[in-house]
């Protein structure tokens, strides 16, 4: 049984920072990322890293967002800087494990006021 467990979402003001973790747990994981989901919108890609560290980003989130993890811990990290109100959503971490299929979070909520 595969479980995560985000952390770090909330209310911040616009050119602020958050750190959103999320810890998984019951496999190794190959890939790991996150995802967003704006109100009234699709779900869409943020980011994702692999085991050895490669990464993907959204174009238009290169230079502010930074994705880590720390295998040791099966944890994800997002750093999130100078946010902006468009920034708001919900995000949700997921993680494939190496047997399996792909796990989701149940979502954080990040409010980014102007």
């Amino acid at each position: 049984q595969v479980q995560l467990v985000e952390s770090g979402g909330g209310l911040v003001q616009a050119g602020g920072s958050l750190r959103l973790s999320c810890a998984a747990s019951g496999s190794v994981f190959t890939i790991m990322g996150w995802y967003r989901q704006p109100p009234g919108k699709q779900r869409e890609l943020v980011a994702t890293i692999t085991r050895a560290g490669t990464t993907n980003y959204a174009d238009s989130l290169k230079g502010r967002f930074t994705i880590s993890r720390d295998n040791a811990k099966n944890t994800v990290y997002l750093q999130m800087n100078n946010l902006k109100p468009e920034d708001t959503g919900v995000y949700f971490c997921n993680a494939k494990p190496m047997f399996g299929s792909l796990s989701w979070g149940q979502g954080l909520q990040v409010t980014v006021s102007s």
